[in-house]
């Protein structure tokens, strides 16, 4: 049974009150909870950050969906607060404890809502729960239909990224790359993401998390995980840049709008942004989780 403790008291954080959701073999995982109007109406929104963030990614969109909606995010295994995982970061593992999430604020229904890696577990975890969730909101997802993600060229990146965070991550300087990011959010967000999302932690749970990823991801090229007819949109950002040159972000724009054309899809372009759509245009995320929310 998944329990929950309070670690905090009612507290002015812009991304609402603490608790601990308990797994069904007994880890904890960090969430912050914004309650939304009262009466509580409509689908609950939970969110996932991409392969490596915490919940404070969501920083600028989780609390404008506050105003309509309970709105929930977390720390997976291995960042922000959450103590790491010993077992691994499979992706069956990552979409169970979603699942484990959901189960914990409730039997739905649950609207997701999954930035880049992100995507990738809320549609494996929606795939296992489908009775219970309203839609999908994927922003600038990762997709196995993009090949790119499948050479040897970006493999071998992503090793050398992981490895140049984890030296700077070690020396105190990663953060300084993502001042555009801290700038952004808001002082109390700011103050988490200082403190915990540029860690050697962090760095070492996506190091952990990539050694299978895109092997698992390859095999849903052939057997993706069914979705039957939940309503989705996929939000892709318009313009090159965040590690991404103008050709990979058109395989990467080109595999969302193959994402987005099934019945009850629906393909969104951040003109503004590259990859960070939850940081440079927060209100187009939102806008399309109020339109799940509020059909």
């Amino acid at each position: 049974m998944v329990e929950t403790e309070s670690v905090s008291g009612p507290d002015q954080h812009i991304q609402g009150v603490s608790e601990w959701v308990t797994t069904r073999d007994g880890r904890r995982l960090h969430a912050m909870v914004l309650p939304g109007p009262r009466p509580a109406e409509g689908p609950v929104v939970v969110f996932e950050a991409g392969a490596a963030a915490t919940r404070s990614s969501w920083g600028l969109v989780q609390p404008e969906v506050g105003r309509f909606a309970r709105a929930v995010v977390y720390d997976r295994a291995g960042l922000g607060r959450s103590p790491a995982d010993p077992a691994g970061r499979g992706l069956d593992r990552m979409a169970g404890d979603l699942v484990d999430v959901l189960d914990h604020f409730g039997s739905g229904p649950f609207v997701l809502a999954g930035h880049s890696a992100g995507g990738v577990i809320i549609r494996l975890a929606a795939s296992r729960r489908p009775d219970r969730i309203a839609g999908l909101v994927l922003v600038d997802p990762t997709d196995e239909a993009a090949d790119v993600l499948f050479g040897s060229t970006f493999r071998r990146a992503e090793r050398v990224v992981i490895a140049v965070n984890g030296v700077l991550a070690r020396l105190g300087l990663l953060r300084r790359f993502f001042g555009r990011m801290l700038d952004a959010v808001p002082a109390d967000v700011r103050a988490d993401m200082e403190r915990e999302a540029f860690t050697t932690e962090v760095v070492r749970t996506q190091a952990v998390q990539a050694r299978t990823f895109l092997d698992e991801l390859a095999t849903w090229r052939e057997t993706p995980p069914d979705l039957g007819d939940i309503p989705l949109t996929v939000i892709s950002g318009g313009r090159p840049g965040d590690g991404m040159n103008a050709r990979v972000r058109a395989v990467a724009n080109a595999s969302h709008a193959r994402r987005a054309a099934v019945p009850g899809g629906r393909h969104v372009v951040a003109h503004d942004s590259g990859h960070y759509v939850p940081i440079t245009e927060p209100g187009v995320v939102v806008e399309e989780i109020r339109r799940l929310t509020q059909p």
